[in-house]
C-alpha cells in the first residue's frame, strides 16, 4: 500500500474547480457581478458581530429561524404552503447535494443524470460510493423524455439529479418532464437543482409548484447566484418533511456556523434589494443571445445567468484568445462549446469585442 492510503478510485484524480485567474473580466463561474450594497454589508456586519459574541457556544444545529425565513422566501419565489419543516440548509448547494447522496445513495444504489450537466454530480456519487448512471440529452440539450423514462425504469436509481436550468447549457425543464420522472422513479428521490432558478424567463415555472404533487421531489436552491452571496456558502432545499428528517441523520453536528446563519438571515431581510439586479442580468443575457446568434454562432436557449455557445473547431484556441485579451470564460461540456457568465454592461462589451477580435483573427488566418 502506498502512502497516503487513498481509495483506489481516487488515485490520480485532480480536484474539481474552474480556473481562478487574475484578469480584468471574469465571466467563468456564473457569479452575480453586482456586490451587495453598503446597507446590506452593514446589516451583515452587524449580524455577524452579534453572532461573534456567542462564538463560545455551538450554533443552532436545527437552523430553526433560518429555515423559517427560507420557507417564507420560497413561498414568494414559486412555492406555496412550504413550511420550515420542509426546508433544509447547508454550506452551499454542493453540501446539500452531498447530504442527499449520503442519505439516499451508497453502495448497492445508483444515481442518475443526463449529460451534458454539472460536472460535480458524478463526484457526489463517487464520494458516497454510489453507482453513477449517465444518460444523454437531445441535440438541443432538452430531455428526450421517453428515453429518459426508460433509462429510469431500467436502472431504478435511488437518486435522480435534474438541474433546471441545466449547467452548462442553461436549459430549463418543463413541468411535465419532472412529473414523468417523479412517477417513473417510484420511491427514488428526484432532485431538481434550481441553483439558477431566479433567472428563469417569464413563463418558465419553478419545480416548487410541483412539491405538493410528488412526495419524492426535492427542489434545491442557493444564495450564491441571484443573491450575490457566493462567498457566504449557503444552499438549501425544499422537500417532504420525511426527506428533511432523513438528511438530518447524516448531517455533521453543527454543520452550519453561527456566522453563516447570521449572514444568510441578514441577506434574506434584504432579498428584494439583492435580487434587484436579476432583471438587469436577464436583459443582458437575452441581448447577448441575440448578438451571438446574429454573428452566426449556435446558442442554447438560456434560463440562467450564463450563455452556452459554439460551435468552434478549436474551442480552446478561442478560450485562450479571449484570456489573452483579459476575458476569462469557461471550457465545459461537449467539445466545441463555451460558456460565458453574464456580467455588467462594461464586462459584456469587453467580451463582445474580444470575441470579435479572436474570431475575426481566426477567419483571417484560415483564409491566409
Amino acid at each position: 500500500m502506498t502512502f497516503p492510503p487513498l481509495r483506489e478510485e481516487l488515485v490520480g484524480l485532480e480536484p474539481y474547480g474552474a480556473p481562478q485567474l487574475d484578469v480584468p473580466v471574469q465571466l467563468n463561474v456564473n457569479e452575480n457581478p453586482y456586490p451587495p450594497s453598503t446597507e446590506v454589508v452593514a446589516d451583515i456586519a452587524a449580524s455577524v458581530a452579534a453572532a461573534a459574541a456567542t462564538l463560545n457556544r455551538y450554533p443552532d444545529r436545527e437552523l430553526v429561524e433560518l429555515r423559517a425565513r427560507l420557507a417564507d422566501y420560497l413561498n414568494s419565489s414559486g412555492g406555496s404552503g412550504i413550511t420550515p419543516a420542509q426546508v433544509w440548509a447547508a454550506n452551499g448547494s454542493n453540501e446539500v447535494m452531498l447530504q442527499l447522496l449520503q442519505a439516499f445513495g451508497g453502495p448497492g444504489r445508483s444515481a442518475l443524470s443526463f449529460a451534458p450537466t454539472y460536472a460535480m454530480y458524478p463526484e457526489y456519487a463517487r464520494d458516497t460510493m454510489t453507482t453513477w448512471v449517465q444518460g444523454r440529452r437531445a441535440e438541443d440539450f432538452s430531455l428526450d423524455l421517453p428515453a429518459a423514462r426508460e433509462l429510469v425504469l431500467e436502472h431504478r436509481p435511488s437518486v435522480i439529479l435534474l438541474p433546471s436550468p441545466n449547467n452548462p447549457t442553461g436549459t430549463a425543464l418543463p413541468p411535465e418532464a419532472i412529473t414523468t420522472l417523479c412517477e417513473a422513479a417510484g420511491d427514488g428521490v428526484v432532485v431538481v437543482d434550481e441553483a439558477y432558478g431566479e433567472f428563469r424567463r417569464t413563463g418558465t415555472p419553478s419545480a416548487l409548484e410541483l412539491l405538493p404533487r410528488h412526495r419524492n421531489l426535492v427542489v434545491t436552491r442557493t444564495m450564491s447566484k441571484a443573491f450575490a452571496l457566493a462567498g457566504a456558502r449557503l444552499g438549501y432545499l425544499a422537500a417532504d418533511t420525511a426527506i428533511c428528517d432523513a438528511i438530518r441523520v447524516v448531517r455533521l453536528p453543527y454543520h452550519l456556523s453561527a456566522v453563516t446563519q447570521a449572514t444568510a438571515l441578514a441577506a434574506l431581510r434584504h432579498a428584494d434589494e439583492l435580487l434587484g439586479r436579476v432583471d438587469d442580468l436577464r436583459r443582458e443575457r437575452d441581448e447577448l443571445v441575440d448578438w451571438l446568434r446574429g454573428r452566426g454562432h449556435e446558442v442554447a436557449d438560456s434560463d440562467a445567468n450564463f450563455v452556452y455557445f459554439g460551435r468552434f473547431a478549436d474551442r480552446h484556441a478561442v478560450w485562450q484568445g479571449l484570456l489573452d485579451r483579459g476575458v476569462l470564460i469557461r471550457e465545459v461540456g461537449p467539445d466545441g462549446w463555451l460558456r460565458v457568465s453574464v456580467g455588467t454592461p462594461d464586462e459584456m462589451a469587453a467580451f463582445r469585442q474580444a470575441l470579435v477580435d479572436v474570431t475575426t483573427q481566426g477567419t483571417s488566418e484560415e483564409q491566409a
